[in-house]
């Protein structure tokens, strides 16, 4: 499966986009649209399996480097997969060289500061790589459709309403957030990091059905909350949210990749393939050893090879 390196699913930086332009049920393109789905799948995993052993060997050089670090970031609605994509497209890894943060609801502690604070404290040392599952994005995205939560970080022009809600802090709001983001991002990629950023997307369908199969299989019912139901009542706040942050947080630095998410198989093996890409394009090398070193070789070929 030719993704091109992820030419296709890329937005470039000040490009304007409509999430409904993206398919979320992207097979591969045209010469796939007749192949029935094994074929398709059976090509799609080919293609994550290249890419596992180029990400695996990808990974080595770059712990073994030391000059670079690689920051993921995954967004997505509930049952876009996320939870899945890190499992499969991660196995090849190297875990001492690359580590996975889930950001949950924020602790007393992260409320009392800037909600970048706990993210800083999270990003990936020189030579590893890092995988934010939700991230930074949370408060331009979550706080956009319930600004109410910004109650709970005492968020300076934040009010609270006679009636009790909350109303939008408007536009130069969040306009801010996104600059403090792209600021913030900035300053990782002149400091070494690769980032490259995932909004994984699945169709609303897609979604209820993944929903329903939780609620009916025992063995995935732990993952259903019923909240989950009640933000489907969100969803187009949800996309405009993620339209509005993606088209201004998407730079040559930091890109946004759109991966289509209803075929599981599919987004996997596009988002792997741009993943190795990326870190290949670092040009991570082995590391030169000293005179020092070179002279402890020769001393220790000599010892190990005079040995009877």
């Amino acid at each position: 499966m030719n993704t091109d390196n992820g030419k296709g699913f890329r937005i470039e930086s000040g490009q304007k986009f409509r999430i409904k332009d993206f398919d979320p049920a992207w097979r591969g393109g045209k010469i796939y649209e007749n192949l029935c789905r094994e074929v398709v799948k059976g090509k799609a995993l080919a293609t994550l399996r290249e890419s596992h052993i180029r990400l695996s060997k990808a990974q080595t050089k770059l712990w073994a480097d030391g000059r670079f670090s690689v920051l993921v970031v995954l967004q997505a609605m509930d049952a876009a997969g996320k939870d899945g994509m890190i499992k499969h497209v991660l196995s090849g890894i190297n875990p001492q060289g690359c580590s996975v943060t889930s950001f949950k609801q924020p602790s007393n502690s992260e409320l009392a500061h800037s909600y970048l604070w706990r993210i800083a404290k999270q990003v990936p040392p020189r030579g590893h790589m890092t995988v934010f599952n939700r991230s930074h994005y949370e408060d331009v995205l979550v706080t956009r459709v319930h600004p109410e939560l910004l109650l709970t970080s005492r968020t300076e022009g934040v009010e609270l309403e006679k009636n009790g809600s909350v109303r939008d802090p408007g536009k130069a709001f969040w306009k801010q957030r996104f600059t403090d983001i792209n600021n913030f991002e900035q300053h990782l990629a002149e400091n070494g990091t690769l980032i490259l950023k995932f909004f994984l997307n699945i169709s609303k369908a897609e979604q209820k059905r993944r929903f329903l199969d939780r609620i009916e299989d025992p063995a995935k019912q732990w993952k259903f909350a019923a909240g989950d139901v009640t933000e489907r009542q969100f969803w187009k706040d949800y996309m405009f949210a993620y339209e509005d942050a993606i088209t201004a947080t998407s730079t040559d630095f930091a890109p946004w990749y759109i991966i289509p998410a209803d075929h599981k198989y599919v987004a996997r093996a596009v988002l792997a393939d741009i993943l190795a890409d990326g870190i290949e394009r670092l040009g991570c090398q082995w590391p030169k050893p000293s005179r020092k070193h070179l002279s402890e070789l020769a001393d220790a070929r000599a010892a190990l090879t005079s040995e009877p």
